[in-house]
């Protein structure tokens, strides 16, 4: 079984490109988008960016549906989350019944590709950031130096107290997956697992009010989950200058598989995967 897994696309027409013609020539099974998929709010140049209205159906859904044409049964299962850079406020448009014969929505949901459960969960932990649509506190109420309470910042929909409060990521991920066998189970996240090559920012000597700051800001809640739950491989993305600072995109923990696919170049960072050999995945920056 062939499985593409992107994330952290941001809008960026050239890695859309990358994607849909890697998907022609290859034929994969199922591709997993893992978040971060809209252009931001300051597009950087017209040449970066698809010019349309409403991206998802003016260019994402548009371009799918033109694959899904070109290749007819051979279309593959297309999964997909959103991250801490894109604005709740257009979920609504990805769950729309039109889109569901082009990709399945995958944010706290359980889903299958062949014999392989596939879990999505879009939730990162505070950030510097001022959207929050898509922070929770991650296994208590701490926040970092330097980062901002999901109870603060600004929001595309509004969010109730108990969520924005009281909620976590552990809480969440315990909800999604019950008491559910993990071990052939892929699990599409957003953020990466704390204290591990995928999840390594560049804060090296930065400090905020004489406090150092912590130059791994993944999720302590997700790493507890992938060692105490072990599904089959995890798939991260949210800090995209990992990889090159340490030369490794993917990390086992026990023995589940990690990889991510962020990425601070211009280039697509495609990973190529099997469920069934995950020790044999390979990255191409496309």
């Amino acid at each position: 079984m062939l499985c593409f897994f992107v994330s952290d696309l941001h809008g960026h027409q050239h890695r859309y490109e990358q994607l849909f013609a890697a998907i022609g020539r290859e034929r994969p099974d199922a591709v997993l988008l893992g978040g971060d998929l809209l252009p931001g709010a300051h597009r950087a140049t017209a040449s970066q960016f698809p010019v349309v209205t409403d991206f998802i159906e003016d260019y994402l859904a548009a371009q799918l549906r033109s694959l899904q044409e070109e290749l007819g049964d051979e279309y593959p299962r297309v999964f997909l989350i959103l991250g801490n850079d894109d604005p709740r406020r257009v979920e609504s448009a990805l769950l729309g019944v039109e889109h569901t014969a082009l990709w399945t929505y995958l944010h706290g949901r359980r889903d299958t590709v062949g014999e392989h459960p596939v879990y999505g969960y879009s939730y990162v932990p505070p950030s510097p950031f001022q959207l929050k649509d898509w922070e929770r506190y991650d296994v208590s109420r701490y926040v970092e130096p330097g980062c901002i309470s999901p109870e603060e910042g600004r929001r595309s929909v509004p969010a109730d107290l108990s969520e924005t409060r009281y909620a976590t990521i552990q809480d969440d991920l315990a909800a999604l997956t019950a008491d559910a066998d993990l071990a052939r189970a892929i699990m599409l996240f957003h953020a990466p697992p704390y204290n591990t090559a995928l999840d390594r920012a560049a804060l090296d000597g930065r400090k905020i009010d004489h406090a150092p700051l912590d130059v791994h800001v993944g999720s302590v809640a997700i790493r507890k989950f992938i060692l105490q739950r072990q599904p089959r491989i995890t798939l991260h993305g949210h800090i995209h200058e990992s990889a090159s600072i340490t030369g490794n995109w993917k990390e086992q923990l026990g023995e589940c598989w990690c990889y991510s696919a962020a990425h601070r170049g211009p280039e697509l960072a495609l990973v190529r995967f099997d469920p069934n050999a995950p020790e044999n995945a390979t990255r191409e920056l496309l």
